[in-house]
């Protein structure tokens, strides 16, 4: 003990002269610590936190002091209101779904209503006058609470599909439309000459065309020029459910469109759907890899949180990413 009743202890490696007779405790506090709140051990003796009022430091003790700090930085992302808009049309829900494939309009329905999602695609077919009273689409999901979003499905030409998109209009009033031109049956790869040329003559009529295209941003530019309001490049084939095979375009078309730009067509697990939103994508179009799942209802319920998820992340920021290990825990006041 030093002449002016102080003694000399190191805590957590550094030096200190302190009152003698000062417990644990009472030295927490001169600190700034809460003794609930530590664990401490002296001369390298686990002290019990409930004997830290009891315990008196003497002179040369050691004393470690430690509390659990998180394994890494904390960020909050605010998600709320976090709205996407289309041809000045805003949604909230980012998932689009087809109405194709599901065994009946029942199990559609429900699909849609676990998706969360407010804009469905629905194909243009003749109706059957030979059955004229037999049930559709609009008896089972309302128009007038989820936007029903006309698509092209399988026109092979432009004039084909103007066509579709015209009787659309006329049955039902939508302006805003999916079009997509393919170029061959087997792949279902999109027809970009002609796909292009629908979009002109579209957009001169008042349509508002998302336009299924090629992964390719050059092609989404010219797109854009011609009228497109939202571009939506595929992931993989319609149908495969190979999920997202480029995602190096799929980033150029994001970083260099003034439109949304969604993925369209190649989902097939929830995985995929977040892959698409890290990206950056406004949206993520899908019907095979929903309606023809063992249960539907349950993946539309995944698939609307992956989408949430996907857009948090990419919100949020991703890491950086790092050739080598770096520790999550801070190494400052190691033990």
């Amino acid at each position: 003990m030093h002449s002016d009743g102080t003694i000399s202890i190191t805590v957590n490696g550094d030096h200190m002269r302190v009152r003698d007779g000062l417990t644990i405790a009472e030295l927490a506090a001169q600190i700034g610590l809460v003794a609930e709140k530590v664990a401490v051990e002296r001369n390298l003796e686990v002290v019990p936190r409930s004997r830290l009022k009891d315990v008196k430091v003497e002179d040369g003790d050691e004393l470690e002091i430690v509390h659990f700090v998180g394994g890494g930085d904390h960020q909050r992302v605010a998600a709320s209101a976090d709205t996407w808009s289309v041809a000045g049309r805003t949604f909230t829900s980012r998932l689009i779904v087809g109405t194709g494939k599901y065994k009946d309009f029942e199990q559609n329905a429900a699909a849609v209503a676990a998706s969360g999602a407010e804009i469905v695609t629905v194909a243009v077919r003749r109706v059957n006058v030979s059955d004229p009273k037999a049930p559709m689409l609009t008896d089972f999901i309302d128009p007038k609470k989820i936007t029903y979003l006309p698509n092209t499905a399988g026109c092979f030409d432009a004039d084909s599909a103007i066509r579709t998109l015209r009787l659309a209009r006329e049955a039902g009033g939508w302006d805003l439309v999916k079009l997509e031109v393919l170029g061959e049956a087997r792949t279902l790869y999109p027809d970009m000459v002609e796909t292009l040329r629908a979009t002109e003559v579209l957009a001169r009529e008042g349509f508002l065309p998302m336009v299924y295209c090629v992964d390719d941003p050059i092609a989404a530019k010219r797109l854009e020029d011609a009228g497109a309001v939202a571009i939506m490049p595929l992931g993989a084939p319609i149908g495969s459910g190979l999920g997202i095979q480029n995602l190096v375009t799929i980033r150029l078309i994001v970083e260099g469109a003034k439109v949304p730009v969604l993925v369209d067509a190649g989902v097939g697990q929830a995985s995929d759907a977040a892959v698409a939103m890290e990206l950056g994508c406004d949206g993520v179009l899908m019907n095979t890899a929903i309606a023809e799942a063992k249960d539907p209802v349950l993946m539309a319920r995944a698939m609307k949180a992956a989408v949430e998820a996907g857009r948090m992340g990419y919100l949020a920021g991703r890491m950086q990413r790092r050739r080598y290990a770096d520790p999550s825990s801070p190494l400052a006041g190691l033990i």
